[in-house]
């Protein structure tokens, strides 16, 4: 399986809490649920094409007891989402949790790098991870994540944690999607290329 990310940031950022004032209060965050008034029909048709490819999910603690205390009490076998996050393996990296009753779900308490490496190597499709920021940064620093969907909001925080900080590889991408919505959310898909490459626009146009 290859593993993407999909996440939700702001203009300068931040990740936390899109989705409600009480996600993620942590720091004194006051700004949560910052995504919701864009969430128009294009959102949603991108979202339910993200779950149509995926085999298992890989949550962070803080984001799968989000998901636990919500999906399995809107467990609609109509519903695209709902059935595939009620129905499919899930994955925990935690250090804190003891047991995890939601249906499929199993804990890793192990190297995180090696656990995610297995889980990689299985059959299928796409491992997917969803919020989840601090596992995000694990498995950027370790050079796992093959493909990234950004969808970033025209809305400027200035506060709250951010995706991309100190210590992520350095990784060269290809954009191998892009769309805006009419809400005005940019949604970025891109691919890992390697290494990034270097150049040095001094040497434009200079002649041998």
């Amino acid at each position: 399986m290859e593993l993407s990310v999909t996440t939700f940031i702001t203009l300068d950022g931040v990740y936390q809490a899109p989705g409600g004032p009480e996600e993620d209060p942590g720091g004194g965050f006051t700004h949560g649920g910052w995504s919701v008034p864009f969430g128009d029909d294009a959102f949603g048709e991108f979202m339910i094409s993200v779950f149509d490819r995926v085999d298992a999910f890989l949550l962070g603690r803080r984001t799968y007891e989000i998901f636990a205390g919500y999906w399995p009490e809107h467990d609609d076998p109509a519903d695209p989402i709902a059935h595939k996050l009620n129905s499919l393996p899930k994955y925990v990296a935690t250090r804190t949790l003891d047991q995890a009753d939601w249906f499929g779900s199993e804990l890793l308490h192990g190297d995180l790098v090696k656990e995610v490496t297995e889980l990689k190597a299985r059959p299928g499709h796409e491992l997917q991870v969803h919020g989840s920021g601090d596992l995000v940064h694990t498995l950027l620093a370790n050079g796992l994540v093959d493909t990234l969907n950004i969808l970033t909001f025209p809305v400027i925080l200035g506060s709250g944690k951010r995706l991309f900080v100190e210590g992520a590889q350095p990784t060269g991408l290809a954009l191998t999607e892009s769309r805006t919505t009419p809400a005005g959310v940019i949604i970025g898909t891109y691919r890992k290329q390697g290494a990034p490459v270097y150049g040095d626009y001094s040497d434009e146009g200079s002649s041998a």
